[in-house]
């Protein structure tokens, strides 16, 4: 795994961790199992697999280093061909692996999405009209369009990302005390330097995902609200529509650099960690 990706996964976890969250529950905890009962066999499923690409994944570079080893210990040749036959089917079953993942997973969460977005809507036409009067049309659309998705992301790519990176961790720690203990102590030692980083930065582009996502929200709620034929009517009536474009520029020209601000941030981000790494592995 690149340094690069190990970055961008920190920062991802730091950022979900900031997020404003309930208090999570039994009730909670039930609602969560029902969206996820009909779907069991295969979650399971896709859980072992992910299992299973992240033994992949650790033994690849484990044989690579006996083939250095047999290599620079003059072994005969046969070794060599073993091993590197055997790294050979390792990629093409990490390969057909991370397909059927990749299968199993679009199809949990497009199936998850149908399931929410099912269930949201109905939900909100079971609402009376006093609901609707003191609700954003937009705030609504985006429950259905971005809050949907963000949900089936919990259950596919978190949870496989939870499971392989624990498996991963656990057989790469393994792996490296064996080799030197002494040498993983010092890499955990350093294992601050990315962690501290990344929360600050993470609580930052959480905040400012907050702010984007309010923003779109109410320009969601502005074109709802204005493209329908009453809201249109009343326009074109009272002589508005300078207005309505001046504050419908002020809320994208908010989106536009917020999201500047949080691209910079993230290669700054990335960068200084990129740079901390690599000092870090020569330090090693």
């Amino acid at each position: 795994m690149s340094m690069e990706v190990t970055a961008w996964m920190s920062l991802h976890r730091a950022m979900t961790a900031q997020q404003d969250r309930r208090p999570f529950s039994m009730a909670t905890l039930r609602r969560i199992g029902a969206f996820a009962a009909p779907h069991r066999r295969r979650l399971v499923l896709f859980l072992l697999a992910s299992v299973v690409g992240a033994v992949l994944a650790v033994a690849t570079p484990v044989l690579a280093g006996r083939v250095v080893d047999a290599i620079v210990t003059a072994q005969p040749l046969g070794v060599v061909v073993r091993l590197a036959v055997l790294i050979a089917i390792i990629a093409v079953a990490e390969t057909g692996g991370g397909l059927l993942t990749r299968w199993l997973s679009a199809n949990i969460g497009e199936g998850l999405i149908l399931d929410l977005r099912t269930a949201v809507f109905d939900h909100v036409q079971r609402q009376p009209i006093a609901f609707f009067t003191r609700t954003r049309t937009g705030a609504l659309v985006s429950r259905l369009n971005s809050d949907v998705i963000g949900a089936q992301r919990a259950f596919s790519d978190t949870l496989s990302g939870v499971v392989g990176n624990v498996v991963m961790l656990s057989l790469t720690l393994i792996v490296m005390v064996k080799l030197s203990w002494q040498v993983t102590l010092l890499a955990l030692l350093l294992l601050p330097v990315f962690v501290l980083p990344a929360r600050r930065m993470g609580g930052l582009l959480a905040r400012m995902q907050r702010e984007a996502a309010d923003h779109n929200a109410a320009m969601s709620t502005q074109m709802t609200e204005r493209f329908s034929a009453p809201g249109a009517t009343l326009i074109k009536l009272f002589g508005r529509p300078a207005h309505e474009s001046a504050e419908f520029a002020l809320r994208a020209s908010r989106v536009r650099d917020i999201g500047v601000r949080s691209a910079m941030v993230q290669w700054v981000f990335i960068s200084a960690l990129t740079l901390v790494s690599a000092r870090a592995r020569a330090l090693v």
